[in-house]
């Protein structure tokens, strides 16, 4: 019998790093993951850094893993790609070797934003009340903080690249990307699938010179392939090409089989998001834009919760230290322990709302957390899953104005993540959204997408449908109960979407007196 190709894909979470062989049934055949040790570190309070070459020295590990499981079956190989965390930059010296510690996407550092943009510019922005926005991103911008904090390192910096071009780049000699991985603070035109201008105005916003960007590619074009040396200390076949694909958000979308504008994906994870995918281009909330999906003509809208399921890891370490022997006796997490309590407390918390703002968004640089609702009656249980239904309910926000932009609604959901292992979780998804939630068969479905993703590339199947049917297959199904339904949709309209409005002023006001500026 002939043996089924395989696809080598190296996905990079927050957390771990995944290697993996997948086939065109869409098994994962050989799987290898290395949990980071530390995931990062902080010098100051809200700092959040790691070594770029931290990365690659534990996908050597998983690498080597998995080929030590897979044997003969190395053979089979017969593409590979590259998928990561998304807006995380490396700043490399003349040699292309990193100048200092990646600033990671969850960095809560700001910049003041010093480099001056022009008066009309700012005109501009202020007239279509764009104006906070432009000044959040400015100081969300790594390469900002650097020229104001280390003028030293900017100096010496001759290219300024996403970690998957860094990880390509040890992979394959080449500084070259995917436009569907450059998802953060970078001068990109999504719509274009390329650079802006450098003196564009959208691209003076990050203040990159176009020196130091790399070059960009279309998902399934062919960014190079592995290096010789580098297979061979592997102990990989040589000659195995590097497909490009996209950020893990978007080879997670196609996993979920959602490259449709019918189904929407949620994603549990260290941020939790909403995408749709189109094949024309709308911008899911006004002057946000969609992203390139991992296949080429493709576009995701989506909406972010910025550090989502982040915050449960948080409430557990802050609320839950003492659940920490019984997770370590049962061999789980505490947030394993607390899904199991989550059936205990009503849907709706016996309203107790969380509004999950942990950090300011670009459609809401004003915003921060609220939690409204608290009586005598509340316990630990219901604020954690008032969370969950609190991240929850700002997707489906999110997800209304992706369905007015489309002019469609979602008739399904596919969700994955951390988040998705529970069950009671995607009860509770189904019933908030009024829609079937479904996993599909694997929790790593980055790592699913991105091979589905160089299948296709390689002509394997005719189209993302053939694609789709073929490799993901739908899990459990969740459907809404309908009295819980009817409670969330009462909160959701009633309380919840009236939040942010009513706190706005309020939130300015807090700002002002923790010295945050906007």
């Amino acid at each position: 019998m002939k043996s089924l190709p395989l696809v080598l894909t190296l996905d990079f979470g927050t957390q771990s790093v995944r290697a993996a062989l997948t086939n065109d049934r869409g098994e994962i055949e050989y799987f290898s993951k290395i949990k980071y040790e530390p995931a990062y570190f902080s010098n100051s309070y809200g700092y959040a850094e790691q070594y770029a070459d931290f990365y690659w020295d534990n996908a050597l590990k998983a690498l080597k893993d998995l080929v030590k499981q897979a044997g003969d079956r190395i053979f089979s190989i017969v593409g590979s790609t590259v998928t990561t965390f998304r807006d995380t930059s490396v700043q490399l010296d003349h040699d292309n070797k990193p100048l200092r510690p990646v600033i990671l996407w969850l960095d809560q550092r700001l910049a003041k934003g010093k480099e001056k943009l022009p008066f009309w510019h700012w005109v501009l922005f202020k007239i279509i009340g764009m104006k906070p926005t432009v000044v959040l991103n400015r100081a969300r911008t790594a390469a900002h903080w650097i020229k104001e904090n280390e003028p030293e390192i900017w100096n010496k910096t001759a290219k300024y690249v996403n970690i998957s071009t860094y990880i390509t780049y040890k992979l394959t000699g080449k500084l070259v990307d995917s436009c569907a991985s450059m998802i953060g603070h970078y001068p990109i035109h999504f719509k274009k699938r390329k650079w802006y201008k450098e003196k564009h105005i959208k691209a003076r916003l990050f203040g990159i010179p176009s020196r130091m960007l790399c070059e960009l590619k279309n998902p399934g074009e062919v960014l190079g392939s592995i290096k010789d040396e580098i297979a061979e200390e592997i102990g990989l076949p040589k000659g195995i090409k590097v497909y490009a694909s996209g950020s893990d958000k978007a080879c997670e979308t196609i996993g979920l089989g959602a490259l449709s504008n019918e189904i929407a994906a949620i994603s549990y994870g260290t941020a939790s998001s909403i995408e749709v995918s189109n094949k024309k281009y709308h911008e899911p909330e006004p002057y946000l834009p969609a992203y390139p999906a991992a296949i080429k003509d493709w576009y995701n809208m989506e909406v972010q919760v910025y550090r989502g399921y982040w915050m449960l890891g948080w409430f557990s370490r802050e609320f839950a230290p003492d659940l920490n022997g019984v997770a370590k006796k049962h061999g789980a997490s505490v947030e394993d322990i607390l899904n199991t309590k989550l059936s205990e407390v009503p849907p709706g918390s016996d309203g107790l709302i969380v509004q999950p703002y942990w950090g300011p968004g670009l459609s809401r640089p004003l915003a921060r957390g609220g939690v409204i609702g608290f009586s005598d009656i509340h316990t630990r249980n219901h604020l954690y899953r008032a969370i969950i239904e609190g991240i929850a309910y700002s997707l489906k926000e999110g997800l209304e104005g992706i369905e007015k932009k489309q002019h469609h609604k979602i008739k399904e959901i596919r969700v994955s993540g951390g988040g998705s292992q529970s069950d009671d979780i995607c009860q509770i998804t189904a019933d908030i959204f009024g829609v079937p939630v479904s996993r599909v068969q694997t929790f790593e479905t980055t790592s699913l997408g991105a091979s589905m993703a160089v299948f296709i590339a390689l002509n394997h199947f005719s189209d993302i449908k053939s694609a789709t049917k073929a490799m993901s297959h739908k899990g459990k199904t969740f459907y809404p109960n309908e009295i819980a339904k009817k409670e969330y949709e009462y909160l959701y309209n009633k309380v919840y979407v009236k939040m942010y409005p009513q706190l706005k002023g309020i939130y300015k006001d807090i700002n002002k007196f923790v010295k945050r500026d906007v």
